[in-house]
């Protein structure tokens, strides 16, 4: 298998997803600061944006989750 077939793999390989989910969820901080600025300002729009982006975050890892339970053992990096 060459280097650029296993790079494309990388993304749906356990370690992708891993990877995949790491970045998510180092988003949901910046939709924290967000949630929490948007409360102490009292502004509704702010407000409802960053619950629809944490309502995002949360379907994004969700899906992850899932493809993660589907690779179970056949990781494409691995075999």
């Amino acid at each position: 298998m060459s280097a650029l077939t296993k790079a494309k793999g990388f993304k749906k390989s356990r370690s992708g997803t891993y990877l995949s989910m790491a970045g998510t969820a180092f988003g949901a901080i910046g939709v924290a600061k967000r949630l929490k600025k948007a409360r102490a300002d009292k502004d509704t729009l702010v407000l409802i944006d960053a619950t629809v982006s944490a309502v995002a975050i949360v379907t994004g890892l969700a899906i992850l989750y899932r493809e993660l339970k589907r690779l179970g053992d056949d990781d494409v990096l691995l075999g």
